[in-house]
């Protein structure tokens, strides 16, 4: 079941999500799925709300969520992105 990621809270800023990106891949900004360093990767959205920069994720399951999180923690770690992260099931998808 495919399960949505909803990122935000302090640290997480366009500027923060463009480092974490450049550490992450060695590129400017991802525009593939084949962009993440693991498998499983649905839909990628980010931009300025009223609220502060946003990521939103929807990953085929929360197994491959998890082994993406794994990956890019220490990268948060290292660029200052200490965010909230809401999950929840996908009761719809639709491609």
């Amino acid at each position: 079941m495919s399960v949505v990621f909803v990122h935000q809270g302090p640290g997480l800023t366009q500027e923060s999500y463009e480092e974490a990106v450049r550490r992450l891949t060695g590129r400017s900004r991802m525009e593939s799925p084949d962009d993440w360093p693991v498998p499983g990767l649905l839909v990628h959205v980010t931009g300025q709300g009223e609220h502060g920069f946003r990521i939103v994720d929807v990953w085929e399951s929360e197994e491959a969520a998890g082994r993406f999180f794994e990956a890019v923690a220490p990268i948060l770690d290292e660029v200052g992105i200490k965010n909230d992260v809401e999950s929840y099931p996908a009761h719809t998808f639709v491609r």
